[in-house]
């Protein structure tokens, strides 16, 4: 006697299920599949050692760091005093009648200038920092929205490579009930075609995977090697109410670095202002004449005349450079405030569409495809059917990965814009 083949309901009963995948997950579980096949794996990588991996290795964090303490330099240089000048003068190139008079001369300051200068440059040095804060609240962004990118595609992998192992179980089926007579050779090279289409969506997955590693890689800087990803790519991110989001807007660096700017720009319009004091110098000399061999002590004080420029024109510019930053702060906080409203929506509308999905589309497309293959190897359907069942699921698959995929961006979009990647 011989031994039946698999049935094609057989082969669906070994894979795990899409939909129950997708329901049963744990959250603190992981699933890792390998994107590229070697020798000697490396340990998957997780997004927590991604994220510091690009914090340690990332020339733009660097470049950042280094802005600081350029800015560091500017505060300490803003503090120093004018340097002294001393001057020789000689009268007379006789010896007999030569007068040589020597001179130290001190400039100082008035008007609260050194004072408004430090201000600036502090404030400056505090917009750098926030600077570098939001930099690196961006690279954490790019990151984690690379890193699932990357891990939803290695999900789309696996099930494209499940829906092979369907398809070509559906091939072999057709192939059997042709060779038995039972079904006309045109139900056969139906499913090989449709083998055909599900291969090359397994060709187009790897190939985008592949491409959104390279991405992942570059954001890594080369901090670390991986071949896999440890991650769990159906969870959905979860996201506080609109009104709880709004309300950290004032505190994310954007807004931050908004404010010191136009503290800095008041900063330097106070010193502009203090600039119409003018300065004064004070000396203090000796004068040695040779004639009578005698030494005589000289005494000055310099103060210019602020009668054509009374620096009007620079006040001016700074207090509109100043008016300005107020309200291109306030647009940025509006454009700040609308973009976070559309994001969290997005996201809203994204989770709606993963839980009909899951919850009703992707299990009657299961069971339509399971009925429509049971009937097809007892006669009562045609591949045709199959075919078409086979085609609903893999489109509910695939509607549910991007589904998961618009959620994770749009999550991504609100730690970028509020500089903070832990929103829970």
């Amino acid at each position: 006697m011989t031994r039946k083949p698999m049935s094609l309901a057989m082969a669906l009963a070994m894979l795990v299920g899409f939909a129950a995948n997708a329901q049963q997950v744990a959250p603190g579980g992981a699933s890792s599949v390998a994107v590229a096949s070697s020798k000697q794996a490396s340990q998957p990588l997780t997004l927590g050692a991604a994220l510091q991996a690009a914090i340690d290795n990332s020339p733009t964090l660097s470049a950042a760091r280094r802005e600081i303490d350029a800015a560091q330099g500017a505060l300490t240089q803003a503090g120093v005093y004018q340097n002294p000048s001393l001057d020789l003068e000689v009268e007379d190139l006789r010896s007999g009648m030569r007068s040589t008079t020597v001179t130290l001369s001190q400039p100082l300051e008035l008007g609260g200038k050194r004072s408004a200068r430090v201000a600036a440059a502090e404030r400056a040095l505090e917009a750098i920092r926030v600077k570098s804060e939001a930099t690196e609240a961006q690279l954490k962004a790019d990151v984690t929205a690379a890193f699932l990118s990357a891990l939803l595609s290695q999900e789309r992998v696996r099930l494209a490579q499940e829906s092979l192992n369907i398809a070509r179980s559906g091939s072999q089926a057709a192939s059997k009930r042709v060779q038995a007579g039972k079904v006309s050779p045109l139900e056969e090279t139906r499913s090989k075609v449709a083998e055909a289409n599900v291969r090359l969506e397994l060709v187009q997955a790897q190939g985008e995977l592949a491409a959104q590693l390279q991405e992942l890689r570059a954001l890594l800087a080369g901090g670390v090697h991986f071949d896999a990803l440890d991650g769990n790519a159906l969870l959905l991110p979860t996201l506080p109410p609109i009104d709880v989001l709004q309300a950290r807007v004032e505190n994310s660096p954007t807004m931050r670095q908004a404010r010191l700017e136009t503290s800095r720009l008041s900063a330097l319009a106070d010193l502009e202002q203090a600039k119409r004091k003018p300065d004064i110098a004070v000396s203090l000399g000796m004068q040695r004449s040779q004639q009578d061999g005698r030494s005589t002590a000289i005494v000055g004080v310099s103060i210019p005349l602020p009668v054509f420029d009374t620096n009007r024109g620079n006040i001016i510019q700074s207090l509109r450079l100043r008016d300005k930053s107020e309200d291109d702060a306030r647009a940025l906080e509006l454009r700040l405030r609308a973009d976070l409203a559309i994001a969290r929506q997005r996201m809203e509308i994204a989770s709606q569409e993963v839980a009909a999905v899951s919850a009703e589309i992707l299990p009657s497309a299961q069971l339509a495809f399971d009925a429509a293959a049971q009937g097809f190897e007892l006669g009562k359907f045609e591949y045709l059917d199959v075919l078409d069942a086979q085609r609903t699921l893999l489109q509910a698959r695939s509607q549910y990965l991007r589904s998961l995929g618009e959620s994770h961006r749009a999550a991504a979009d609100v730690a970028r814009l509020l500089g903070n990647n832990t929103l829970n």
